[in-house]
């Protein structure tokens, strides 16, 4: 009998962002996004779930170790920096640092990067307790 087990890691990173079109003066811009118009900062948890079988010998899903390297060579490039000019596609005005792209973008990295004996089931980054964005693998 085969199973599917899910591991879930968590990491924190700290970053600035903010909300702006450049098409949009600064009337509209602040009339769409409000005071998140202007840089602030958050602490951003970044939580990923990974299924799998796990390994007879080792009992892991995963190797851990491989997986918080992953995440970490993933994440320190947006440690304590300013998201709209760290991601490309955000720095060159074709996406919002929302937390629903920031899921999508890192989801878009994590998958193709995890052995082929690891699913990616989900990609969660929350900016505050009560807001997070989440892309999840529905098959």
């Amino acid at each position: 009998m085969s199973r599917s087990v899910t591991l879930i890691r968590s990491i924190r990173f700290p970053a600035t962002h903010h909300y702006h079109r450049r098409e949009w003066d600064e009337a509209r811009n602040r009339e769409a996004f409000g005071p998140t118009a202007d840089p602030h900062d958050h602490d951003y948890e970044l939580t990923v779930e990974v299924a799998g079988e796990p390994d007879a010998d080792t009992g892991f899903v995963t190797d851990l170790t491989e997986l918080d390297a992953l995440l970490e060579g993933l994440v320190s490039p947006l440690r304590g920096a300013d998201l709209n000019r760290v991601i490309p596609e955000v720095a060159e005005g074709r996406a919002q640092p929302s937390t629903e792209f920031l899921a999508m973008w890192i989801w878009d990295r994590i998958a193709p990067a995890l052995p082929s004996s690891v699913r990616l089931r989900a990609v969660r980054v929350a900016e505050s307790p009560d807001l997070a964005g989440e892309v999840r693998d529905h098959g």
